[in-house]
């Protein structure tokens, strides 16, 4: 068997006995299983899942898609995270082209005129590169985060970058999200206390009226609800 065949069958097996784990649990398993060829992904709305996996990997690869398009408040989180666990290594994942040579060769404002396209050249392209350089990623995706995602597993095989991808807070209702940021003083992104509930690029992301779907602010009214990373 090739070993990607491996890791599929691995992946395959981990989702039935894996599929009531804690998060702690799903994280030992992936630190246990892959080492060092692991990476957790991060927007860096905040820092649970960093947290989560620095408890039982302090030196863990953390993956931030830096598009070019970010607010300085979601650079800020990113540089106090390494602050507060000195022991991560951020991997800043760019895009083979610059905003400004994007422009050049697309024309301005790409993210309003075909926001798929956009996404596809400072999200995706990116990350299956950065992806390729190991066996398994982590990420924060919920179930309640959007009915695109409410059947997400723990464990599965990510067909798309030919890994294996853990989720670990996959089954973590909003309380249960909040309370392990208040319990912990997990860092958060100060952009959430002022109703950015979902934070993307900054010209895709907008402030969410209350008691709205949390994923509303992200590119409203383009009827796009996901950028692709996730299928």
């Amino acid at each position: 068997m090739t070993a990607t065949a491996d890791y599929k069958t691995l992946a395959e097996r981990a989702s039935k006995e894996l599929a009531e784990a804690t998060a702690t649990e799903a994280l030992r398993w992936t630190a246990e299983t892959f080492g060092d060829d692991f990476i957790v992904a991060s927007n860096m709305q905040d820092a649970v899942l960093i947290d989560l996996a620095t408890q039982v990997k302090p030196d863990v690869d953390v993956l931030f898609l830096q598009t070019g398009y970010h607010f300085p408040e979601t650079i800020g989180t990113r540089d106090a995270v390494q602050a507060v666990y000195p022991g991560v290594r951020i991997v800043n994942a760019e895009a083979e082209q610059s905003v400004a040579e994007q422009d050049a060769e697309y024309g301005p404002k790409l993210h309003e005129r075909d926001p798929n396209r956009c996404c596809h050249l400072r999200k995706v392209v990116p990350l299956r590169k950065t992806l390729a350089k190991y066996s398994a990623w982590v990420t924060g995706v919920r179930r309640v985060d959007a009915p695109t995602r409410a059947n997400t597993p723990i464990v599965t095989w990510d067909d798309r970058n030919g890994l294996v991808k853990i989720n670990p807070i996959a089954p973590w209702s909003d309380d249960e999200f909040n309370g392990y940021i208040s319990e912990h003083g997990i860092l958060e992104n100060p952009l959430v206390s002022i109703g950015y509930l979902s934070i993307g690029c900054a010209p895709c992301t907008a402030k969410v009226a209350p008691g709205q779907d949390p994923r509303s602010g992200r590119w409203a009214g383009q009827g796009k609800t996901e950028c692709g990373l996730h299928g």
